[in-house]
C-alpha cells in the first residue's frame, strides 16, 4: 500500500478507481431528444421509505444540465451484457442512442432494454459538492429482473462478479 496526495487528482482517481461499482444509464427524453448519461457513482438504498438513489455527476458535465430538466429520469442499472451499450452511452462524440434498445414512458423516462433494474425517477435534491454535484433521485417505480448480474466497472475495467458459495453462506448466518 502506498501514499497518494491528496492534491495529486490522478493518482486520486486512481486510487478511487480501485472500488468496486455497478454501472447506471440515466436516460430520458429532453425536447424530444434521446439524453442521458452513464454513472458509477450510482448508489441505491439513500433510503428505503420513501425510496432515494443517487449519483454524482461533474460540474463540468455538458449533459446534465440537458438531462436535469426531465419530468422523470429513468435509470436503467446495466446487465453483465451492456458493455458495448455503456461504452456507447458515455460517447462524446456519436449518437449514444443509435441501435440501443429502449423502453420510453409516457412521461418521457428512458429505460435500456435487458438492465438489472428500472427506476423510475424524479429529482429530489442537488447539492454541490467540490467538482461534482450529487443528485438525490426519488424513486417513483421499480422494475427489477432477479437473478441478472450487472456490469461491475473496476479498475478502469469491466468485470464479471464470481461466487464464492462457502463465503455467501458464513455471512448470511
Amino acid at each position: 500500500m502506498q501514499n497518494v496526495s491528496v492534491h495529486d487528482t490522478a493518482a486520486v482517481e486512481t486510487a478511487f478507481a480501485g472500488f468496486p461499482s455497478g454501472v447506471a444509464a440515466l436516460t430520458a427524453m429532453v425536447d424530444g431528444v434521446p439524453t442521458g448519461l452513464v454513472a458509477t457513482s450510482f448508489t441505491v438504498g439513500v433510503s428505503f421509505d420513501p425510496p432515494l438513489v443517487l449519483f454524482s455527476v461533474q460540474d463540468t458535465s455538458a449533459t446534465w444540465p440537458l438531462l436535469r430538466t426531465a419530468a422523470r429520469i429513468g435509470v436503467s442499472v446495466l446487465g453483465r451484457d451492456h458493455e458495448d451499450v455503456c461504452i456507447q452511452l458515455a460517447s462524446r462524440n456519436r449518437d449514444r442512442f443509435e441501435g440501443v434498445s429502449t423502453h420510453t414512458t409516457d412521461a418521457g423516462a428512458i429505460f435500456i432494454e435487458e438492465s438489472v433494474t428500472w427506476l423510475d425517477c424524479t429529482i429530489s435534491a442537488e447539492i454541490p459538492t467540490g467538482d461534482h454535484t450529487i443528485v438525490v433521485l426519488a424513486v417513483s417505480s421499480i422494475r427489477h429482473s432477479p437473478g441478472k448480474e450487472p456490469l461491475i466497472y473496476h479498475d478502469r475495467a469491466f468485470r464479471a462478479l464470481v461466487e464464492h458459495a462457502e463465503a455467501a453462506a458464513d455471512i448470511a448466518a
